[in-house]
Formats: structure tokens, C-alpha cells, sequence
């Protein structure tokens, strides 16, 4: 069944949480993290409509790919959850998985637009989460999360792969202030890229069912 796709302004009531629980160690610390909690109450609600990742429909595809790409996305929401808990030997471990499961997606049935299409986000699956697997230091983990979440989303949303709701989730002070997102199972927000240092810094940008 080809997937909805929804944005978290219909549901804002709910989505947004603020910085609220972050630990605030310096003066500049400080000064981002209220910069931040203002975004997320404030003007930085997506516009209803607004799409974050457009992709193109492949739902329609057959075969075992859906299942393969299934399996890339359970890996990586393992690793997630390992980034917030800061857990630096269990997230290599998952990195490993994600690469396993990217390896055995198969593409030969594809065609065309479709195979370029899931070669080019596979490609970068399997560099970011080698690279991530080759490490047991966890910034150098969550420098290579940004790229893995947002190829990882392209592919399930555009094969229509994932049986569950998944979320995809931003937090503007992640990657130096430039912002980056993460994929998530759970509508809460839990911040794989700051952990227990800023749990809850974020809001849901797009919704997949």
C-alpha cells in the first residue's frame, strides 16, 4: 500500500519539545540553547504541506528489495537509539549491522531510474556507516549520522518499505549550528547527536505511515 506522507504542523501540539532538560555549561552554551528553544515554539514550524525530502514513488516495486531496505532501516534505528544513549562500542556494532543489510540489498530487478536511484543511496549507507563502524569515538560517529539518516529516509520513503510509523526528526544546533536530522520510530524527541546533554532538542519534520 503506497504510504501517506504527512509534516508534524498538523500535529504541533504534540511534536515540538524544547531544550528545556540541556545542560548548560558555558555562557555561549546557553545563549544557543535558548536560541534554540525560541525555534522550536516560534517561527520555525514547518508550513503546512511542506515536504522535507521529496523522492521519487517506487512503491509500486516487487520483489525482495522492500524487505532488504526494511532491514537497512531496523539496523540504523538500533544505532539511533546507541548515539542517544552515547554508547560508543554498541553504535559501532550497529554500524556494522547497517552495512550487512545494505550489502544484501539486492537491485538486479530494478530498472532504470529506480536502480540509479537505490545504488546512489546505498552507496551512501555503506560509506557513512563503514566509516562509523571503524570508530569507537563517538563525534566522529555522529559526524557521519546526518548523511546516513538522510539516505536511509530517501530509500524507505521512496520503496515504500517500512511498517511502521517513522519520524523524521531535526535539531538546528547539531553539525556546528547547521542543523541536521535523524530517523526515528518514536515521536518523542531524543537527540542522537547531543544525548543527555540535550535529550530533547529537536522537533518532527516529516511523517511516514
Amino acid at each position: 500500500m503506497m504510504k501517506r506522507t504527512l509534516v508534524a504542523a498538523a500535529l504541533a501540539a504534540f511534536m515540538f519539545t524544547s531544550c528545556s532538560e540541556s545542560k548548560k555549561e558555558t555562557t555561549a552554551e546557553t545563549e544557543n540553547h535558548e536560541h534554540h528553544e525560541g525555534m522550536a515554539h516560534g517561527d520555525n514550524m514547518p508550513a503546512e504541506g511542506k515536504v522535507v525530502v521529496e523522492t521519487p514513488d517506487y512503491t509500486s516495486v516487487a520483489g525482495p528489495v522492500k524487505e532488504q531496505i526494511a532491514a537497512i532501516v531496523d539496523s540504523y534505528l538500533n544505532l539511533k537509539d546507541n548515539l542517544v544513549a552515547s554508547d560508543a562500542a554498541k553504535a559501532q556494532a550497529d554500524a556494522k549491522a547497517v552495512v550487512a543489510a545494505a550489502e544484501k540489498v539486492d537491485v538486479s530487478a530494478l530498472q532504470g531510474e529506480q536502480k540509479a536511484f537505490a545504488e546512489e543511496r546505498l552507496g551512501e549507507v555503506k560509506q557513512t556507516a563503514s566509516k562509523m563502524a571503524a570508530s569507537t569515538d563517538l563525534a566522529a560517529q555522529r559526524a557521519q549520522l546526518e548523511l546516513l539518516s538522510e539516505a536511509t529516509f530517501a530509500l524507505t520513503k521512496a520503496f515504500g518499505t517500512s511498517d511502521q510509523t517513522l519520524y523524521y526528526q531535526y535539531c538546528p544546533m547539531a553539525n556546528n549550528d547547521q542543523g541536521a536530522y535523524w530517523l526515528s520510530s518514536n515521536e518523542e524527541i531524543r537527540n542522537p547527536y547531543f544525548g543527555e546533554q540535550m535529550l530533547k532538542c529537536g522537533s518532527t519534520e516529516e511523517i511516514i505511515i
